[in-house]
């Protein structure tokens, strides 16, 4: 095995992905609709950049070519029920033809906990329907199921870090709903270990391993956490339900990306914690970090992109 098809290796589990391919001596190939994306990719060696859609069957046909597995990592968390659909079902079929056609049989599918078909969200119900279109696929299959996933790059604690360094209060909507969060990292490091041992995979259903921190924490605390090792931790004000979704309401109708939408409230309403029923990260032989351990190291004042902040004060 050498040649690996990395979809959404652009992004911020695969920016970590291909660190750790590359590490192990493998090479990936990382398709992306705009190069410019991707830049941050070329200073690993070995890295291919494919100006392509994934979501085109004949690019998707081209690029499974000559390639020795595929890691799958394209998700979204904000859209229509038709591009939840689109993303998350049409792309495993889709990519499931593509790789019998090219003769590819191994896949390493990143999907995440709580999905199943009569799941309160269309991102958890699409992702279950994604699940099922590969397990139907006959690949070698393993798909890795994490938490809310925690890294220098996240927009989980640098988003409520960045909103504690200006705002005098949080208003928090579904405070109490537990996490068990996972460090970009272990995933990353999940990938690669299943993707090179084929014990973690199997035809037909496949072999599913859940990824999860070490820590089951509430949205609460996992706020707290980030304002506190930012240097500005704020008080909270938990929403009632009905505040929460008029929130969202609103917030997902601004201008970019949603801080939150009312999908991400209904998919909270499953906790994103390990069920214990399937394999973990100890499994792999993975001990993984805890966010005190990894979130000073980036979110901390001075540290991370703070370590500018006094050459930006000499130059104003």
């Amino acid at each position: 095995m050498n040649k690996i098809l990395v979809l959404g290796g652009s992004g911020f589990v695969g920016r970590s992905v291909c660190e750790r391919l590359v590490r192990h001596g493998l090479a990936p190939v990382v398709p992306t609709r705009r190069l410019a994306h991707a830049t941050h990719l070329r200073t690993l060696p070995g890295v291919e950049l494919v100006q392509a859609s994934v979501h085109d069957a004949v690019s998707l046909a081209a690029l499974a070519q000559g390639c020795d597995a595929v890691v799958n990592l394209v998700a979204i968390l904000h859209g229509t029920p038709a591009q939840f659909d689109a993303v998350h079902r049409a792309l495993p079929e889709a990519l499931t033809r593509a790789m019998h056609g090219a003769g590819v049989r191994r896949l390493v599918h990143v999907s995440a906990l709580g999905v199943a078909p009569y799941a309160p969200s269309h991102y958890l119900r699409s992702k279950a329907a994604g699940e099922a279109a590969l397990q139907a696929g006959g690949l070698a299959l393993t798909i890795l199921r994490p938490s809310v996933i925690f890294g220098a790059h996240d927009r989980l604690l640098n988003l409520f870090a960045a909103l504690q360094a200006v705002a005098p209060v949080v208003p928090l909507a579904a405070s109490h709903v537990h996490f068990q969060p996972v460090w970009v990292e272990d995933v990353a490091e999940a990938v690669v270990r299943t993707l090179a041992d084929g014990r973690w995979a199997a035809p037909g259903e496949g072999r599913t391993i859940e990824c999860a921190g070490p820590q089951v924490l509430p949205l609460a605390e996992i706020v707290r956490l980030a304002g506190r090792l930012a240097g500005h931790e704020r008080p909270q004000i938990a929403l009632p339900g009905w505040a929460a979704r008029a929130q969202a309401f609103v917030l997902e109708r601004l201008p970019g990306v949603p801080l939150m939408s009312r999908d991400n409230l209904d998919s909270m309403k499953v906790p994103s914690v390990a069920s214990g029923r399937l394999p973990g990260l100890a499994d792999l032989g993975i001990t993984p970090a805890t966010i005190g351990a990894v979130a000073p190291g980036y979110l901390a004042p001075g540290q991370g992109v703070a370590r500018l902040d006094g050459w930006r004060a000499l130059h104003r």
